[in-house]
């Protein structure tokens, strides 16, 4: 079992800036691939942002050049580095974690960007 742990979330004018947060208790953290999802309102969860097991990030159009994402072995943690904010960028933002068929979600951390 592994526990996802998001933080970061919070409100923010359109071009703000934050970084999420997700802290992993596996001790074998490094082998899983890491994921953002975000769900808006009305909307389906989509894939925002992924990290393989090498560190190689992938993105979701919509937020290719604004968006980074990062991983810190030793730290188990993944980071969501979220520039150029837009009020389309509202959602809340879910950490997952993913090794051949284990998947797992953590909570869920808020974002609002509205003025």
């Amino acid at each position: 079992q592994v526990q996802l742990v998001e933080s970061g979330g919070g409100l923010v004018q359109p071009g703000g800036s934050l970084r999420l947060s997700c802290a992993a208790s596996a001790s074998t953290f490094s082998t899983y691939a890491m994921r953002w999802y975000r769900q808006g309102p009305g909307k389906e969860r989509e894939l925002v942002a992924s990290i393989t097991t090498g560190g190689t990030p992938s993105y979701v159009d919509s937020v290719k050049g604004r968006f980074t994402i990062s991983r810190d072995n030793a730290k188990k943690t993944v980071y969501l580095q979220m520039n150029s904010l837009k009020a389309e960028d509202t959602a809340v933002y879910y950490c997952n974690a993913r090794k051949l068929t284990r998947e797992f979600w953590g909570q869920g951390t808020q974002v609002t960007v509205s003025s």
